[in-house]
């Protein structure tokens, strides 16, 4: 009997407040984490399915969807899809998302669907062959039960933040959710960081703001800032993440530091835990 590789790391990528960045993080930093040698898997949660259309997933070739998946209709296994990026698998997700929350509203594994998936999915033939080594979930921009999926199936969040004005607003209201699924229904879950993204280094709010919430969060928040930048912004609509639409670009270098930063802080996580 062959032996099953370990289990994956989900990391959640989360905030409600919309345009700050997470789905360009998840698949950027998916396809950094590939190009480092990690097995990635992205899941869509987003009903906008913006990081399957960035990971050049046509909406009309999507088939099987998160929506599929966490309505019970199908596996995770039976809806993951290959990427152009070697090493980079994704779940694709439709706007049926949409209808999800009231149609499981009333259930009592409601909160544990994406967890269920995954767990399954470990124990799949597909884990056997591929054994990913990371999952990252893109969750939508508010605090619903998709993002309460997300945040119950996952060991980390981790939480893009937009260099401007009101980047702090808002951060309080998703730290006390963070809390109150750790007291519910996943005492594992943590802070893995807070990546500050789309710094324009011309402006000077943006350094105000780096400073303000380095001081608020300390050590939470990751080294590396991803810049705002012109090809980030084009990438999506060749249907590309930034590091194959231009890998010498600022964003694709940040963001592959990025992926180093987090492998780092992981192996500090695993010394803690052992």
């Amino acid at each position: 009997m062959s032996m099953l590789p370990e289990t994956p790391r989900v990391l959640a990528l989360a905030n409600q407040k919309g345009g700050v960045g997470k789905t360009t993080t998840a698949i950027n930093l998916g396809t950094a984490l590939a190009a480092i040698g990690e097995k990635v898997l992205v899941i869509d949660l987003d009903p906008q399915g913006n990081a399957s259309t960035g990971l050049g997933i046509e909406h009309r070739d999507r088939g099987l969807s998160t929506y599929e998946i966490l309505s019970g209709d199908c596996s995770l296994a039976e809806a993951v899809r290959e990427t152009d990026v070697q090493r980079l698998w994704v779940a694709p997700s439709t706007m049926d998302l949409l209808g999800l929350e009231l149609e499981i509203a009333s259930t009592g594994d409601r909160a544990f669907r994406l967890r269920n998936a995954i767990q399954a999915l470990t124990q799949s033939r597909l884990f056997e062959e591929i054994g990913f080594t990371y999952v990252l979930v893109d969750c939508p921009p508010s605090l619903n039960l998709l993002t309460i999926n997300a945040l119950s199936a996952s060991h980390s969040i981790l939480v893009p933040l937009q260099c401007e004005f009101f980047a702090l607003e808002g951060l309080s209201q998703l730290l006390s959710t963070v809390e109150q699924v750790k007291n519910a229904l996943n005492s594992e879950l943590s802070i893995h960081g807070i990546v500050l993204t789309m710094y324009d280094s011309r402006n000077n709010l943006s350094s105000q703001v780096v400073a303000d919430v380095r001081e608020t969060m300390g050590n939470a928040v990751y080294e590396t800032i991803i810049p705002r930048n012109v090809r980030i912004s084009e990438a999506p609509s060749y249907g590309k993440p930034a590091l194959l639409y231009d890998l010498k670009c600022a964003g694709s270098q940040a963001y592959l530091r990025l992926a180093s930063e987090i492998i780092q802080r992981e192996r500090q996580l695993r010394k803690v835990a052992a």
